[in-house]
């Protein structure tokens, strides 16, 4: 239902005036296309999903689908805070045609969100989700956690096929993973812990740094499923310092940044993000030349 692999979120682009960058958006689609990516996700956290109106969040994900064919996994996010919108966002995603909706969870009332809460309003969106459902815990940006025990409840749900667990909480995501049923895939979102979670027996990635350099990261998953562990450890320890640049350093303004160093369009977040200074650019364009990045992505130009 999820196939193993490295997908990429993907950013959203804006125009000058802070528009849907349309043009831009289609550049970068297909050009992951190119990519050995097995996926897209549109909206998630890196598309900027929370800064979007649901009219263009729509029209986003409309737009990708168009370019992305049939056969090449595409993950929408649609979760909201309340139940009801996210089973509206979810119904629309739908009928644009994604594969699965990969859905947050709420978090606003942050001491109300207990694993009961979690499992009954995930269970609810199943129930009305016409496309598979991927759970979603980033913990990073909620400020809430939704707990093993809650993923283990909802993986018997047979509409909800999957998690992408952000958090770099390795013992959290061994014990989610002894607890699923088979079929189950469990996706890491963490590319500093990329390494460990494969180990751990995760089956795949959703990562920005896969945006950046989709074949390092896809050698690296190779590497652990055919058991070359010293090999996926080097890589891990050369993809580290680029994979905290665009992380917990500079985030989404990093990572349009160094986008737009390797010639994609990544250009300004949408405020009250601000761009990238231009000593958080150096920095990672440094990061990239180190990983031979830039010479590629000149000779792809």
């Amino acid at each position: 239902m999820v196939p193993p692999g490295i997908y990429t979120p993907i950013v959203t682009p804006f125009t000058e005036t802070g528009e849907l960058d349309d043009t831009a958006l289609a550049l970068n689609v297909r050009r992951y296309l190119a990519s050995p990516l097995t996926g897209l996700v549109v909206l998630g956290s890196n598309g900027e999903a929370a800064q979007l109106d649901d009219d263009e969040a729509d029209r986003t994900i409309a737009q990708v689908r168009a370019l992305v064919p049939r056969g090449r996994p595409l993950f929408a996010g649609t979760g909201r805070e309340s139940t009801r919108a996210t089973i509206a966002a979810t119904e629309r995603a739908a009928a644009c045609g994604v594969d699965a909706v990969m859905i947050r969870t709420p978090s606003f009332y942050k001491s109300q969100m207990t694993s009961d809460i979690f499992v009954r309003h995930f269970r609810e969106v199943a129930d009305a989700s016409p496309v598979p459902v991927i759970l979603y815990n980033v913990t990073v940006f909620t400020g809430v956690n939704l707990a093993a025990d809650a993923v283990a409840a909802l993986s018997e749900h047979p509409n909800i096929v999957g998690l992408k667990e952000s958090g770099t909480d390795l013992v959290q995501l061994a014990d989610t993973l002894s607890r699923m049923r088979d079929g189950f895939v469990v996706l890491a979102g963490s590319a500093s812990t990329l390494h460990a979670a494969l180990s751990a027996g995760a089956h795949g990635a959703v990562l920005a740094l896969a945006g950046l350099v989709p074949d390092l990261c896809v050698s690296l998953f190779a590497a652990v499923r055919a058991g070359r562990h010293h090999d996926a450890l080097l890589l891990q320890r050369r993809l580290a310092p680029l994979a905290r640049a665009i992380g917990p350093t500079f985030g989404v303004p990093g990572l349009k940044a160094a986008l737009d160093l390797l010639g994609f369009r990544g250009g300004a977040p949408r405020a009250p993000l601000r761009p990238a200074p231009a000593a958080a650019v150096e920095a990672i364009r440094a990061e990239l030349a180190a990983l031979g990045a830039l010479e590629t992505s000149d000779a792809a130009r």
